[in-house]
């Protein structure tokens, strides 16, 4: 803990020094006129943040040709998993610098230029991978969108970041379920036809082991793809042509690297903006750090790469640091629960990166799927972690902040709290990979994250700090309910019912009451072997008592197989209180990740009342 303090003392009073540090491995061209500038304050003009300002870089360089001339060419850089059981395939660095250069190649003959913006729609795969360092090696701009959105949410990613070519496959499963790629695409495409947008090429990769001629097979007839001559491609056509060598474009650090949209299951997705030369320098340092990684370590993380975690994670971060990273395609539970722990045993990971939803869901299979053996399981945020074998940690704490982040919380006023206190989350000064902007629209960026209480970025989140300084995130300040007069944080109410040793999953919602104005709506998942009686129901109003108080005594509990989830695992409370209140238009829901559930919630929904 002292080296950490020291560490995170000067990366806080003389930033410019320790992000220089942080960036004397990678390559950059020319000298920066300065290493962090930024403005927080709307008040005195536009909000802005400035990263090594100047100087120019190549993400796809440092992360693949940086490391094969170090030395480690032939070092493994993914086994990939398809969905189902040893469909294993791996490639090392220098294979995937020549896919990728490849790659690159086929976009600038497709004529794709630096700062086009490019829409990949595949599952995980080493090809999505190629398709996104292809665009970062040339300066376009890759935008990945979840594999199975919907044509509509599809077509609005290409329309908000005015996207001139689709990356897809012809189809794929994810699980159980089939997901015909390539037809959601040319729905997507058609919309945005009928719109006045048009795209210049879809690159198809062909990634179902299909015998095409059996296409005309009526038994299979939902493999049938549609194909546009004028516009559709196919990926392997267009590789075998291409030079497997392309020259880097160095770029303005500011230059963006990617957009990536929220999930929408609050509203209106947001297309988030990051940087070339600050994502990369961030992503680099937390990835050394936070999953304490040395070299031959192999590194397994369940996102999908249409997640932030994803692109952080198992692709820039872990490359940036030459690491081995494993690739799973399917579901976390297809066929078996045991799916990850196989994995884990069979490619010999040793750093385990996974969401509490994944932990939760497989609770309810029993312990013996929850108890991998000699494992190195963790877990990792950048603003707010442990560092492994340093940071003593506290149960349901995101413990102290990373390098380089300065954490606030702030009452109603936009007052600092100092010392033990809750409030909302806000930070003083940038980190190097922050969001820049929302694509097309800084007026929206600058009201979502900056116009409440000046001079501060705002998160949205309510945060509780200690004597010790840990962080404990409690909610999000929409997640706060008023319960007869007294506000209640439903992550507090959540975790106190979730330690029964029945429950393996719960959310928490609020309902209209006549008397308390809200009242408390519980969706419970049990573990296997348990079953929903009253008995438990008096248990776990208990189990709220006591650790809360009389007023977090939820009113009503459901009952329920599973909780609605986006397809990045986050749980889908708008639903839920929809369902609550008995509302049945649900607006968009295609994120998503099973609508099947959405019949249960409803037709279980009087049994709970």
């Amino acid at each position: 803990m002292e080296k950490y303090g020291q560490m995170y003392k000067k990366s806080i009073n003389d930033p410019a020094s320790y992000w220089s540090d942080m960036a004397k491995d990678f390559v950059f061209k020319y000298s920066e006129q300065s290493v962090l500038k930024f403005n927080f304050d709307i008040l005195k003009g536009p909000i802005s943040i400035k990263f090594m300002e100047g100087a120019l870089t190549n993400v796809c360089y440092n992360i693949l040709d940086r490391n094969i001339n170090k030395g480690l060419g032939h070092h493994i850089a993914y086994y990939w998993e398809g969905n189902e059981p040893n469909t294993r395939r791996q490639i090392n660095y220098h294979n995937l610098l020549r896919e990728v250069c490849k790659f690159a190649n086929v976009l600038k003959s497709l004529g794709i230029q630096m700062g086009d913006t490019i829409v990949i729609y595949m599952p995980n795969s080493i090809e999505l991978v190629t398709a996104m360092l292809g665009c970062a090696r040339i300066g376009a701009i890759h935008t990945v969108v979840f594999a199975g959105f919907s044509a509509e949410a599809l077509a609005d990613r290409i329309r908000d970041a005015n996207c001139v070519m689709l990356i897809t496959c012809d189809r794929a499963y994810r699980g159980t379920k089939f997901i015909p790629l390539k037809g959601i695409a040319d729905l997507a495409i058609t919309l945005c036809n009928k719109s006045g947008h048009s795209i210049k090429a879809c690159i198809v990769k062909r990634h179902l082991e299909i015998n095409y001629q059996d296409e005309m097979n009526d038994n299979c007839s939902h493999l049938l793809i549609k194909w546009d001559r004028m516009v559709d491609i196919w990926w392997h056509e267009a590789m075998e042509m291409a030079d497997d060598y392309c020259a880097p474009v160095w770029l303005d650090t500011e230059h963006p690297l990617f957009i990536l949209y929220t999930s929408g299951s609050t509203g209106q997705p947001k297309g988030v903006v990051h940087s070339t030369g600050g994502y990369m320098i961030y992503t680099a340092t937390t990835f050394k750090y936070v999953f304490n990684h040395t070299d031959g370590d192999v590194f397994f993380c369940t996102a999908d790469l249409g997640w932030i975690t994803g692109h952080t994670a198992s692709v820039y971060g872990a490359l940036a640091n030459g690491a081995t990273v494993v690739l799973l395609e399917g579901t976390p539970f297809h066929p078996n629960p045991d799916r990850l722990w196989q994995l884990i045993d069979d490619l010999r990971v040793n750093t385990f990166y996974t969401a509490p939803t994944v932990i939760r869901s497989l609770m309810k299979f029993g312990d013996k799927y929850l108890t991998p053996t000699g494992k190195q399981k963790q877990q990792g945020a950048p603003m707010l972690t442990p560092l492994p074998g340093c940071t003593p940690i506290k149960p349901g704490s995101a413990t102290l902040p990373f390098f380089g982040v300065v954490p606030a919380i702030l009452n109603k006023h936009g007052q600092e709290i100092i010392g033990p206190g809750t409030g909302q989350l806000a930070f003083k000064q940038p980190w190097p990979s922050i969001v820049r902007t929302l694509i097309g629209n800084h007026q929206r960026y600058e009201r979502t994250y900056f116009s409440k209480f000046p001079n501060y970025f705002q998160t949205g989140d309510v945060v509780r700090r200690d004597t010790d300084g840990y962080y404990w995130i409690t909610g999000r300040c929409d997640d706060t309910l008023n319960v007869s007069g007294h506000l209640l944080s439903t992550v507090e109410v959540e975790s106190a019912i979730s330690g029964h040793k029945a429950v393996a999953e719960v959310a928490v919602v609020s309902t209209p009451h006549p008397i308390k104005g809200e009242c408390l709506y519980c969706f419970v998942v049990l573990k296997n072997g348990h079953q929903f009686t009253n008995e438990l129901i008096h248990e776990l109003k208990n189990k709220a008592r006591a650790k809360i108080g009389g007023l977090a005594t939820p009113d009503i509990f459901h009952p329920v197989s599973m909780l609605p989830k986006t397809r990045s695992g986050k749980i889908m409370r708008r639903i839920l209180a929809k369902v609550a209140q008995g509302d049945s238009q649900l607006g968009d829901i295609s994120t998503m990740a099973d609508e099947i559930i959405i019949d249960e919630l409803f037709a279980t929904r009087q049994f709970a009342l």
